[in-house]
């Protein structure tokens, strides 16, 4: 499993609106300065992000993005799959397993299981707080 920059901004944005979480829109142009991205990358995660149901998006003076829901209501998982699509580690995921995979494929399935639960297991507002106080394991 590789997380690219597309998954990896998905985040940096999903935070930033946290950071700013006020049920008012958020221009573009205002979190790719915070975060120091381009606004032509951002107009390509921002709408896939609105399509996974977790920003809304409006066009206009006032326009910008803003959250669907809390800070707290977000798995980091749920974000990574909507900008990374599923996030499994090998391609051939019980599919045309030759028998030689087969061996293999309840410790790639226990990997993917692993994954998917960590990611899980953290919230967007854990990802805002003082990092000193969150640990995280596996």
């Amino acid at each position: 499993m590789l997380v690219t920059t597309k998954g990896r901004y998905a985040l940096q944005v999903m935070i930033d609106l946290a950071e700013h979480y006020s049920g008012k829109c958020i221009p573009v142009r205002d979190i790719a300065g915070r975060q120091e991205l381009s606004i032509k990358y951002l107009e390509q995660i921002l709408p896939v992000l609105s399509k996974g149901n977790l920003v809304s998006g409006v066009h206009g003076k006032n326009g910008g993005y803003r959250l669907n829901r809390p800070p707290e209501k977000y798995k980091v998982g749920e974000i990574l799959r909507a900008a990374e699509g599923d996030l499994l580690p090998i391609s051939a995921m019980g599919e045309n397993a030759s028998a030689s995979e087969s061996r293999t494929m309840k410790m790639w399935n226990d990997f993917y299981k692993l994954t998917n639960d960590y990611f899980d297991s953290i919230t967007i507002a854990d990802l805002i707080r003082n990092e000193d106080n969150f640990d995280y394991v596996i």
